[in-house]
């Protein structure tokens, strides 16, 4: 059984998915790629605009999303503290 991901990781899924669709991503794309429901997913978009890790804007009447540099600087921070608790034997998931 996989054990459930903490709200930390699926923000980081989030942003990760964003980052590796050359930094615009629809939202159903999202939807899909991070295995979210549709309304948690509109929860944690919401979340990430008001704290200005992503930023939504219209592209041919179509709601996208862009990762700004905030959302980048926790993915880069998240890999590092990520790093460093496996290289002790622990897990990040467990504790954050």
């Amino acid at each position: 059984m996989t054990k459930k991901r903490t709200r930390l990781e699926i923000i980081k899924d989030i942003l990760e998915v964003v980052k590796n669709k050359s930094g615009k991503i629809k939202q159903t794309h999202i939807l899909y790629k991070s295995n979210l429901s549709h309304q948690m997913m509109d929860l944690y978009l919401k979340e990430l605009i008001e704290k200005k890790f992503i930023i939504p804007s219209e592209n041919k009447n179509t709601r996208v999303y862009s990762i700004t540099e905030k959302g980048i600087t926790y993915l880069n921070k998240y890999k590092l503290i990520s790093e460093f608790t496996q290289s002790f034997g622990l897990d990040v998931s467990e504790d954050l």
